[in-house]
Formats: C-alpha cells, sequence, structure tokens
C-alpha cells in the first residue's frame, strides 16, 4: 500500500461485520491457510470458532473454561492456549489433550499468544483483577517442554514476530506501548525497546499482525479502531470500527489482503452497540505475511 507523506493524515477506512455476533470476547484470529478457515477465540467461554468465506461455514469447537489463544499445527490440528497451560486440539474429532497446568493460581489465566517462525508456541498471562505484574510470558516447545521466558507482566497481549525471526513487537497493555524485542541468534527474546506509544485517549493496545510492508497493525480496546504503524513508528492508517473494544486483527483470505478484526461485548452495553462481539472485515489495501504454526 502507499504511504501518505509524514504531514498528510492517515488514511481512513471503516470495518464492515461478517455476521452477527458469535462470541462475548471474541480474540486472536488467525488465518489458516490448509483449511480456508479464520479461527478465533470466544475467550471466556472457551470455545475456538471458525470462518470459511468459501463455502460459510461457521464451526465452534469447545476446548476448556478458557481459549485464549489458538494456532495451525504443522501436522494438522491445532494447539491452543487454555486457562492454566496449553492443549492440544483435533478439530474434526473435538478431542481435546490437556497438557500439564503451569499454575494452580485459580485468579491468573492466560491471555493471547502466537508462534515464533521456528514454530514455537507462546502465550501471555493476567490476573482475572489485572493485578500489576500478575503475570508472565511462557513458551511451548515443539517438544511440548514449557519455559517461563518473561515475568512482571500485567496483561499480556499483541505478540507477532517478523517473517525473518528478527524482531518481536509485543504489547502489555498497561503499558500502553508497543515494545519491540530483538531476537538473539539462538531465537530468545533479547533487548526490549519502545517502538510506539499510544496517546491517551486512543484507546488501550491490544492484539497485533504485521503486514508484508513492515506495518504494525494494532486493534485499540476502547478506541474502536485499528491502528497501522510504519516501520519508523508513525500512524499512517486508521481503520474505524463501529463498535467500542476492538481485540485484534489478522490478515486473511487466499491472497491475505483481507483484514479479520474480533471484538469484545465484555462491559460494553450492547443495547446501544449492537455489533460488539462480531468479527469485522475491511481491505485496506496492504497484504498480510502468512501466520507461523506450531511445529509439534
Amino acid at each position: 500500500m502507499s504511504a501518505p507523506s509524514p504531514s498528510a493524515p492517515p488514511h481512513r477506512f471503516h470495518a464492515q461485520p461478517v455476521d452477527a455476533p458469535r462470541a462475548h470476547h471474541g480474540e486472536g484470529p488467525v488465518w489458516c491457510p490448509d483449511e480456508g478457515l479464520l479461527r478465533w477465540v470466544d475467550m471466556l467461554a472457551g470455545d475456538v470458532l471458525g470462518l470459511a468465506p468459501a463455502d460459510g461455514a461457521r464451526p465452534r469447537l469447545h476446548v476448556g473454561e478458557v481459549a485464549a489463544a489458538v494456532r495451525p499445527r504443522h501436522g494438522g490440528g491445532l494447539v491452543a492456549a487454555v486457562e492454566r497451560g496449553f492443549a492440544l486440539v483435533e478439530p474434526v474429532t473435538g478431542a481435546v489433550r490437556a497438557l500439564p497446568e503451569l499454575w494452580s493460581d485459580t485468579g491468573v489465566r492466560m491471555n493471547e499468544g502466537g508462534c515464533d517462525p521456528r514454530g514455537r508456541f507462546y502465550c501471555g498471562s493476567m490476573a482475572y483483577d489485572e493485578t500489576p505484574g500478575g503475570g508472565a510470558l511462557y513458551r511451548l516447545d515443539p517438544d511440548l517442554g514449557v519455559t517461563r521466558v518473561l515475568d512482571g507482566v500485567t496483561i499480556s497481549n499483541g505478540l507477532v514476530w517478523t517473517p525473518a525471526g528478527d524482531r518481536a513487537y509485543y504489547v502489555d497493555t498497561p503499558t500502553r506501548r508497543i515494545d519491540c524485542f530483538a531476537i538473539t541468534s539462538a531465537g530468545e527474546l533479547g533487548q526490549r525497546s519502545t517502538f510506539a506509544e499510544i496517546p491517551a485517549g486512543a484507546g488501550n493496545p491490544d492484539g497485533l499482525c504485521l503486514d508484508a510492508e513492515g506495518g504494525v497493525w494494532v486493534a485499540l480496546w476502547d478506541g474502536a479502531a485499528v491502528r497501522r504503524y510504519t516501520p519508523s513508528g508513525e500512524v499512517d492508517t486508521v481503520v474505524e470500527v463501529p463498535v467500542p473494544r476492538p481485540t485484534a486483527c489478522t490478515f486473511g483470505g487466499p491472497d491475505l489482503t483481507d483484514l479479520y478484526i474480533t471484538t469484545s461485548a465484555v462491559g460494553v452495553d450492547t443495547a446501544r452497540w449492537p455489533r460488539a462481539g462480531a468479527l469485522f472485515r475491511v481491505r485496506p489495501g496492504a497484504r498480510g505475511v502468512p501466520t507461523a504454526g506450531f511445529a509439534g
């Protein structure tokens, strides 16, 4: 997509609902090319939802008390982050293999995650009452071993790697920042820096995705919008969403030119905002990059 000059106002687009709301707290969309299916979660219902644009199929699969994030597995099936850990899911049969719980505290749950280019699945946690520093970021390796990689997190949210695997963008929502991690030669999270700050009044940063030009797209909870930041950290595109709480975004469709946006009805006056919780879509003139899957 062409970017405006630094002095020009950002491009503006308007997202449209795909169908009636199917989620109370929609989150974590991911395009699964082998299935021709967009998947996302109704997090606090513990369900994985799906939409097949080609034929309109709309599967729904229950995986646990919480379904925090989901990614396709390289050999077929899905990996999911559930309330206190991870699970392997067979969507055809509905079988769910829960892996050992990572903690016993019922006041903490998984919240959001993604895979790195090496096929490792990361997910971060948060306290239900949003206790500062009450969460952490965990990594599930292909051998199903788990490593705790980051502590002191409050609301772990968007996490996405560049296709080259040299950088990762990350959101801990209360910081009001998108941070950037340099990735070491061993694939570990390295030096952390601020990529962009979200100004007060614009909403709170939530889920992230990247486009083929290196742009960073972030959903703004209580901001009724998704913003695109250029690789240099400048806003050049705003997608207006007609509900207050967009949660995450991803590019999907066969050519990765549809931007899908999940939304939440949590704490929303649905009489005023009847589309809260719906899935939205827009074509903003950008192309996405394939989302990494889990190698386990």
